[in-house]
């Protein structure tokens, strides 16, 4: 397998898992300023790589490996895509292929659509059952937002279930300032970061909304309507995303909360906590996993759904190793850890 892009983040957490996993053997790792410097220089963590040199990241490079994960900065990914052979499995970290309407695209990112990919997330309710079976064999792979995964695995199994409507969606989420990816910024600098939390892309404006839309969308059966506010917080990963819709009439507590039991029952990666427990980033720090809890708020009438994701392993690289499972027929939990690292 080799990786594009694994001077960052994203690449980075793939690595960690691959050196995880059985059945995968880490080939070419890529950058762009960092080609000709040392793995260990910019990942620490990685002991067993520490010597690695990054190669420059060109399709001449990627070409020859069973598996190529993009982990590039959005709009980067596509041009270098086409140029890799049709019988390697390519799976894009990035937004490039996530999205299948080519106007939200233009309307979102302002460049020219790259085309849209199998969407990577196994546990997306679908009009036909779950994502998971459009994934087996496939040779492209488009992996989700975090952002998305964490809002889409709040509400989809509400929508799904009819016990909440389509409209007036609202989710606000906390999030660790891993997301906006390693570039230097003055506003993810710690003096800025640490001790603040800032609200950031307000008013409909986040790229990861049509995403989203599209995804309980589907769920839904129907169009959705979402209001989406991230927040960043001094934490460096993990994403709290608080979901809230309307209750349906006549929808009771325990509808609602078999909604969601029913959704995720067999899911391996999704667990719906018990009553009366919350989600918490720390529980979910490095693991492959996504807590869920939902209440319904009778007074309100409206259902608050509450989900807990490392955004660099189940919202990014995990996503992208449980793909390549699933891609390939390999069972979809090998290598990837469920135990998070918290205290």
């Amino acid at each position: 397998m080799a990786v594009a892009g694994a001077s960052g983040y994203a690449g980075g957490e793939v690595l960690r898992l691959a050196l995880q996993h059985p059945e995968i053997e880490i080939g070419a790792v890529t950058a762009h300023a960092s080609a000709g410097g040392r793995l260990g220089e910019v990942h620490g963590h990685l002991v067993e790589l520490a010597d690695r040199q990054f190669d420059p990241t060109t399709a001449e490079i990627l070409d020859g490996h069973d598996v190529v994960v993009l982990a590039l900065p959005h709009g980067e990914s596509g041009a270098l895509a086409a140029e890799l052979e049709s019988t390697t499995l390519v799976v894009d970290c990035g937004a490039d292929h996530r999205l299948t309407d080519a106007a939200a695209w233009l309307s979102f990112y302002g460049t020219e659509h790259a085309g849209s990919w199998p969407y990577g997330l196994p546990e997306l309710i679908t009009p036909a059952g779950k994502q998971r079976s459009e994934l087996t064999g496939v040779r492209r792979v488009a992996v989700p937002g975090c952002n998305a995964t964490a809002v889409t695995l709040a509400l989809a199994p509400g929508l799904a279930a009819g016990v909440i409507e389509p409209t007036d969606l609202v989710a606000v989420l906390a999030c660790g300032t891993s997301g906006a990816g390693r570039a230097l910024q003055p506003h993810l600098l710690a003096s800025e970061i640490m001790g603040a939390a800032t609200p950031y892309a307000v008013g409909g404006v986040h790229r990861h909304i049509p995403e989203i839309e599209q995804n309980l969308s589907a769920a839904a059966g129907t169009p959705v309507s979402l209001s989406f506010t991230p927040t960043l917080v001094p934490m460096s990963r993990g994403i709290l995303a608080t979901a809230t819709a309307r209750l349906v009439a006549e929808t009771n507590p325990e509808e609602v909360r078999g909604a969601w039991a029913q959704a995720y029952a067999e899911e391996p990666f999704v667990r719906l906590l018990p009553e009366g427990i919350w989600p918490s980033t720390a529980a979910v720090l490095g693991a492959n996993t996504a807590h869920i809890q939902v209440a319904a708020d009778q007074r309100a009438g409206r259902v608050v759904a509450v989900a807990a994701i490392d955004n660099l392993t189940k919202g990014t690289a995990g996503a992208a190793i449980q793909c390549i499972n699933a891609a390939l027929g390999l069972p979809e939990t090998v290598g990837l850890p469920t135990a998070g690292g918290a205290p």
